[in-house]
């Protein structure tokens, strides 16, 4: 696996946090992964990550220099290894438009973590709690994915 695309409605919250986040953790792990980031809508295209979700990120040491919103194309799902939705609706989405020999791409994010919720809240009309909780949400899947990742990824060098 190369390249791994976070996806959400707007892209600018949940999935430009998540880019940020799974980029310095795959780089701290020595892990060469192309990260990216989407929008199953195109309300925000060109603009940057919410404000608040980079204040949230940048108090953790994530950077969001470089990420604009954009949304989903279709050489996105042949382009990536793994589109992580972020939220069920979102799923629904892309699998409306994903052609069929890419559904087995498309996963929820959270379907990585321990915890019991299923989805990233959407923080976008909440306060500034909604982004840390979303940062923690995605720093316990990001941890897990990129565990197995790496492991996968050694056990292939070592055969």
């Amino acid at each position: 696996m190369k390249k791994i695309l976070v996806v959400c409605l707007g892209n600018i919250c949940r999935s430009p946090t998540g880019e940020a986040v799974l980029r310095h953790k795959a780089k701290q792990r020595g892990l060469d992964l192309i990260i990216d980031s989407a929008g199953t809508i195109a309300a925000h295209a060109g603009e940057g990550p919410d404000s608040r979700s980079v204040i949230a990120g940048e108090g953790r040491g994530y950077q969001f220099t470089g990420i604009y919103s954009r949304k989903i194309t279709a050489n996105d799902f042949t382009d990536f290894d793994l589109i992580l939705a972020a939220d069920k609706q979102n799923l629904r989405d892309l699998k409306a438009i994903c052609p069929v020999q890419h559904q087995q791409k498309l996963v929820l994010f959270l379907s990585y973590a321990n915890g019991d919720e299923a989805e990233i809240p959407d923080p976008y009309y909440g306060g500034a709690g909604g982004f840390n909780k979303v940062i923690d949400l995605i720093e316990q899947a990001s941890d897990s994915l990129l565990d197995q990742l790496r492991l996968a990824t050694s056990q292939t060098v070592v055969s």
